[in-house]
């Protein structure tokens, strides 16, 4: 397959759906509007809407069908980076080539572009005209999953720990715990998702949810060194950012040489967790391959 022609065909199904849920920043509201828009159109990846669009396809459905799903999950995504850049957080004031939301429109603006990213993900799952086209029982364990992948349970356990293990000597479980939370639970269920939208069974949800667990946590660790051997102009921010805050990464705790042979274990694992699935699943295939050889 092209594979570089099927993540373009889809990043631009989703820009144009996102687009559609956006109105142009007028009236009162104007300023919020554009805060949400400025973080959600800085150029990212949209790795996890396509991820949930290809985990429909996986077991014979249609990315289109789940496309207000997958925009949710980058919403959520969106918020939760706005909110990781925040001087209390990471402090960070690049963010794909960009100054970081609070840096343009203030703290404040910041969290509540946030906080309207996160809550506008679910107005768009429970909009009417999606509702009316899938499974009530489905969408209610979708809505399910990703609340859990975004909450307590997932991304915001993982950024509380990690903040809390800053300048600490840690166990190696502690990063792995970090890092199965603040970003494999989201990519997890984003695959998950797509698929069970369009009729996944049992087997098949246990599949994708072990492909989606390891190619999260090896996204992860391929942030981790990329924040060592990366390109500060190719990645679009600062590199060496995790060692100057003693952050708690896989290279700190097993050494890069040994976090790069774990990387490539875990994308081999995700990709067995595909061999019940045909070639339809091909696209996640390569999405696991491509975590290893991308430089941002």
């Amino acid at each position: 397959m092209d594979f570089k022609a099927y993540l373009d065909e889809k990043r631009v199904m989703v820009e144009e759906a996102l687009e559609g849920i956006f109105p142009g920043p007028e009236g009162p509201a104007a300023d919020i509007i554009s805060a949400m828009r400025y973080s959600l159109f800085a150029g990212g990846k949209r790795l996890r809407p396509i991820l949930c669009m290809a985990g429909a396809e996986a077991v014979g459905g249609e990315a289109k069908d789940v496309l207000p799903v997958a925009c949710a999950i980058e919403l959520i995504h969106t918020y939760s980076l706005i909110h990781d850049d925040l001087p209390v957080m990471d402090d960070d004031d690049m963010r794909r080539g960009k100054p970081t939301s609070h840096k343009v429109f203030g703290e404040a603006v910041a969290v509540l572009a946030g906080d309207g990213l996160l809550t506008k993900a679910f107005h768009v799952m429970t909009g009417a005209d999606f509702v009316n086209r899938v499974r009530p029982d489905a969408l209610l364990a979708v809505i399910a999953r990703i609340a859990q992948a975004a909450g307590y349970e997932g991304m915001v356990g993982g950024q509380v720990v990690d903040i809390q293990s800053e300048g600490k000597a840690v166990d190696p479980s502690i990063v792995e715990y970090i890092h199965t939370r603040k970003t494999a639970a989201l990519i997890s269920a984003s695959v998950v998702s797509g698929a069970i939208l369009v009729g996944a069974v049992e087997d098949q949800v246990k599949a994708l949810a072990s492909y989606g667990q390891n190619i999260g946590l090896a996204f992860q660790v391929s942030d981790d060194i990329l924040d060592i051997e990366g390109d500060s102009r190719e990645l679009g921010k600062n590199v060496g950012s995790d060692t100057r805050q003693e952050k708690v990464t896989y290279p700190a705790v097993h050494g890069l040489k040994r976090s790069k042979d774990i990387e490539k274990e875990l994308v081999q694992q995700a990709i067995e967790s595909l061999a019940p699935f045909d070639r339809r699943a091909e696209p996640l295939r390569q999405i696991a391959k491509y975590i290893i050889a991308r430089k941002r």
